[in-house]
């Protein structure tokens, strides 16, 4: 995918895999958060201050942590608040683009022609990966923050709450410390746990990897069993993280990364769960199997080095298998 080197774009690797072949994903490097009166906020530095319409958000359709962040923005009614830059779903050499391609936009802020730009925009000298999602300020020209965990939580925080047009409690303060367990837990075995699994470089890690997530797809089903969604009756940030993960595993996860032990319909409380979340107000709105399926087939070469697309990446999310059960309430809170 490539890199940027003291802001100069290199088409080079940018070494996630540790000795033992195992895929570890480098940390975000921008962590600032807007607030309602511009202080700093968890990590950072302040002076990002609640106003409607200060904000951007660069994304792609195909990327699972950018996903999170456009679920958030249509959730929350948060549309005319926060528009958004999408980038061409195939990342090659020049890494994302802005390109034409169904649903893909130009860079709305600054023209850019590739994402590279957007960052060294920012900050001229970067070195690091250039990833989505990122939350740009019109008002220092920069960026605030490009770590997906941090961007919901400021969507669905304080700062955004008296712009939002529907308001949804994702992260109620009595249910905080269960959720960052969840979430500590699906990330490590499945959100990234699918990672781990299709950019493995050795079998054992591979092999590592797989255990722990279909280990991890048991243990949400059984957890599903007697409830709607993972922390009981309400829709809440893990179910969301957990989501945007579930509903690319039929099409690209199970074939492109070899997570293939067993099919999403052995845990039928888990693939109830993804269909409920994909059947909630304002959900199919944000996802693109075309620029999923793309992405991920297209892109990796080193993976699927022909660009071949399995005839079974043609999940029919439009038809009866996914819609919603007969009176199923499909509000989203």
């Amino acid at each position: 995918m490539g890199q940027l080197v003291e802001g100069v774009w290199q088409d080079t690797n940018t070494r996630e895999v540790n000795r033992d072949g195992q895929f570890v994903r480098n940390a975000s490097p921008f962590r600032n958060w807007v607030t309602i009166d511009g202080s700093p906020g968890p990590t950072g530095q302040g002076g990002f201050k609640t106003e409607a319409g200060r904000y951007h958000l660069y994304v792609s359709y195909a990327c699972p942590w950018a996903h999170r962040t456009l679920l958030y923005r249509s959730l929350l009614g948060l549309e005319d608040v926060i528009d958004i830059s999408v980038v061409h779903p195939v990342n090659m050499e020049n890494g994302w683009v802005f390109d034409g391609y169904l649903g893909a936009t130009p860079d709305r802020i600054g023209g850019a022609r590739f994402m590279h730009e957007v960052y060294t925009r920012a900050e001229p000298g970067y070195s690091g990966k250039v990833t989505v999602p990122v939350l740009w300020d019109r008002a220092t020209d920069g960026i605030v923050n490009n770590e997906s965990a941090d961007i919901i939580r400021m969507l669905g925080g304080p700062a955004f709450r008296g712009l939002a047009r529907t308001w949804v409690d994702f992260l109620p303060a009595d249910k905080l410390d269960e959720i960052d367990e969840i979430n500590d837990y699906v990330y490590r075995t499945i959100n990234n746990g699918v990672y781990r699994t299709g950019f493995a470089q050795s079998q054992q890690a591979y092999e590592t990897g797989v255990a722990e997530m279909f280990e991890a797809f048991g243990a949400l089903d059984e957890r599903l069993r007697d409830r709607r969604f993972l922390h009981g009756d309400q829709l809440l940030e893990s179910d969301l993280r957990l989501f945007t993960t579930m509903i690319r595993f039929e099409p690209v996860y199970y074939f492109h990364f070899k997570c293939n032990v067993r099919l999403l319909s052995d845990y039928p409380n888990l693939r109830r769960h993804t269909r409920d979340i994909l059947n909630l107000n304002g959900v199919r709105s944000t996802v693109f199997l075309d620029h999923i399926v793309d992405h991920y087939y297209l892109a990796h070469r080193r993976i699927n080095p022909y660009g071949i697309i399995p005839a079974g990446a043609s999940v029919d999310l439009d038809g009866p298998d996914w819609g919603p059960d007969e009176g199923q309430e499909i509000a989203a809170c």
